[in-house]
């Protein structure tokens, strides 16, 4: 029986943090919210949680940061649609890549051992929970008005006042999107590396 909904939020890189926030589905507790950086920090948290089985898990994809040059900066990959212009463009240096693939291989073998793993894009996610911002994404300001929306219109009160990591914060969406999977109230937009990638 699922008794956790486990959120987290991966960086693309280990100089960016990720976050990892475990809730519990009964009570709506958060019992455990920590940052991350090295897919070795990821791996001990896998390792050292003993409710794998019991668990629900939604794991963020990561941006592609690889830096583009000339022209291809110019492009932007966010904002091209690749699908109408692959013909015309050349995909130098891996550039319509837009999500990293850190940690697929991880997250594949932990299904394969009988996990409940999915992926999520958590601006999409956001989105759909009316968490999203008019402001500059994982800015200071984007990061209290989604600290202070989860815990206000989530009913997350065992958030602090002081304002958390945004990794941390974006791990809790997963938490939420985890227990929505259960109810099966999300659907799924793509696969990525194996594994679907859903959203409500």
């Amino acid at each position: 029986m699922i008794q956790y909904s486990v959120g987290m939020s991966l960086g693309p890189s280990s100089s960016v943090e990720s976050g990892v926030a475990v809730r519990e589905i009964a009570t709506g507790k958060l019992i455990y919210v920590d940052k991350l950086f090295s897919m070795s920090d990821v791996q001990l948290f896998f390792d050292n949680y003993s409710s794998i089985q019991n668990s629900v898990f939604c794991i963020s994809l990561p941006w592609d940061n690889t830096m583009m040059e000339g022209k291809w900066r110019v492009l932007s990959k966010p904002y091209q649609l690749i699908h109408e212009n692959e013909d015309r463009f050349l995909n130098r240096d891996n550039w319509m890549q837009r999500f990293a693939p850190r940690g697929s291989e991880l997250f594949m073998k932990l299904k394969e051992e009988g996990a409940d793993i999915s992926r999520f894009e958590v601006y999409l996610t956001r989105q759909k929970f009316n968490l999203y911002s008019n402001f500059k994404e994982r800015s200071s300001a984007d990061c209290k008005f989604l600290q202070s929306a989860l815990k206000y219109e989530y009913n997350f009160d065992s958030l602090p006042a002081n304002m958390m990591p945004v990794a941390q914060l974006e791990a809790i969406v997963g938490c939420l999107l985890g227990e929505e999977k259960l109810k099966n109230n999300t659907g799924k937009i793509f696969e990525f590396r194996g594994l679907d990638v859903i959203n409500l």
